[in-house]
């Protein structure tokens, strides 16, 4: 097993975070929001011929919901 460095004191020392890690938690899951919008805006125009601003209406994306999802 690993063990922690620890001081005189028997107190563990903390390790500092590098500033990547951070920007890694942050960066990627934006990164992937983008990637999806990107995709549906892409499939919605492309695919479906329809108009670049009815992508950004709810009523568009609630009905694609609702023919997806009909019983």
């Amino acid at each position: 097993m690993k063990q922690e460095q620890q001081t005189e004191d028997n107190v563990p020392i903390k390790r500092k975070r590098s500033k990547w890690t951070v920007v890694r938690w942050f960066l990627i899951p934006l990164l992937l929001l983008l990637a999806l919008g990107g995709g549906l805006a892409a499939g919605y125009v492309v695919l479906g011929k329809k108009e670049l601003s009815d992508v950004f209406h709810w009523s568009t994306w609630k009905h694609v919901y609702d023919l997806v999802f009909a019983p």
